[in-house]
């Protein structure tokens, strides 16, 4: 048994608490033995391990390059950086690609001998490619096509079940029928869209119960044109993404949408590209050139933001420091919410007796001081 003593744990009810945590057998547990290892917290914030239910990638590598060894080193750097659980996102890419990179991310899952020290991958979400081209946003239009729910079904086949979201533009051809067909299947979300609020509103009743990063790629919130954002504000069994990079939403729409929804349907996410844990310069995101300048990630062509360059962990650092959010919320946001829509909070998502004990120690600063995945510290800094 493992002991990590002096911290202020983050509780199901969601507030802190200073206390222990117990850790046998890489689980939590309720039950208090003589420890084999005591872990001095120091006074920390002890948070559950973060979880990316959207992003692409970091470190040089993307999820879409579709291959073994860059997995591995997403699922490195996100474990270092305090995210212990993954969902990365798929481009709009041609249908048998797309296939292709699905069965990769299968073959990882399923992989024996992986390493302690990566995020848990717990599924994948797709962007694209059912989406607007008048918002495409980074996505490549050449590759959009119409809902297609035979498509989709293929895409989960390749997948071997890891195809968790599945986004649609709600106004396009074909989208309704896909939120009807596949709501019980994946999370249907709605995604660079040019939907009017009716529009919007006819998916989230039929079903749609998730909205891609919030204010980016759909149409403004006015006072006479809601549009998505007002559906979304209207439905309350729809959960909704926010990039809080500093970059993508100004902070007083960050405050304002938690006062809007509440902090139990926000998911925090970072939306990272390739650039993230990397220098300024060139990358690719989608098959499409990336200038990174200053954090600032923008498509070359147009200069249209590309995702962005930092991780999940400085997202919710961002959010409380430089936002004004509770971090009591931040938090919820950022573990709690991600694990709920995942289907996965009996397992992720909380420190609680028989989860998996991802745990995170974070300063009164909230700069990170150690990572504990699985019950083993795999981060601590000097």
């Amino acid at each position: 048994m493992t002991e990590i003593k002096n911290v202020k744990v983050f509780t199901e009810q969601q507030i802190f608490q200073e206390g222990s945590i117990f850790i046998e057998d890489g689980l939590f547990t309720g039950v208090s033995h003589k420890p084999e290892e005591i872990i001095d917290g120091q006074g920390c914030y002890a948070v559950p391990g973060l979880i990316d239910i959207h992003f692409h990638g970091c470190m040089g590598y993307d999820f879409c390059d579709g291959t073994i060894e860059a997995l591995e080193a997403i699922a490195r750097y996100e474990a270092s950086m305090g995210v212990t659980a993954i969902a990365p996102a798929a481009m709009t890419l041609p249908v048998e690609q797309l296939e292709k990179i699905l069965a990769n991310a299968a073959e990882y899952k399923e992989k024996s001998g992986r390493k302690a020290d990566e995020a848990d991958l717990l599924g994948v979400n797709m962007e694209g490619p059912f989406i607007s081209k008048c918002k495409k946003g980074a996505q490549d239009e050449a590759y959009i096509i119409p809902g297609d729910v035979e498509i989709f079904r293929r895409f989960q086949k390749a997948a071997k079940g890891l195809v968790k979201f599945i986004a649609v533009a709600p106004e396009e051809e074909g989208a309704l029928a896909v939120v009807e067909q596949l709501k019980d299947e994946a999370v249907v979300s709605v995604a660079h869209t040019n939907a009017d609020y009716d529009s919007a509103m006819a998916a989230f009743q039929k079903g749609a119960a998730h909205a891609v990063h919030l204010y980016n790629a759909m149409p403004p919130f006015t006072h006479r044109e809601p549009g998505v954002v007002g559906a979304v504000s209207d439905s309350g069994h729809v959960t909704a993404e926010l990039i809080c990079d500093g970059i993508h939403i100004h902070p007083a729409v960050v405050r304002a949408t938690f006062r809007m929804l509440g902090s139990g349907r926000i998911i925090l996410i970072s939306d990272s590209m390739r650039a993230a844990g990397m220098p300024d310069g060139e990358y690719t995101l989608g098959g499409q050139a990336v200038q990174v300048s200053g954090g600032r990630a923008v498509l070359a062509s147009s200069g249209a933001l590309a995702g962005s360059a930092v991780n999940l962990m400085e997202c919710m650092k961002t959010a409380v420091k430089k936002m004004g959010i509770p971090l009591e919320q931040a938090v919820a946001c950022a573990s709690v919410n991600p694990a709920k829509r995942l289907g996965e909070y009996d397992r992720y998502g909380s420190i609680s007796p028989g989860k998996k004990a991802n745990v995170v120690l974070l300063d009164h600063d909230l700069n990170l001081k150690a990572v504990i995945k699985d019950g083993s510290k795999i981060y601590e800094s000097v």
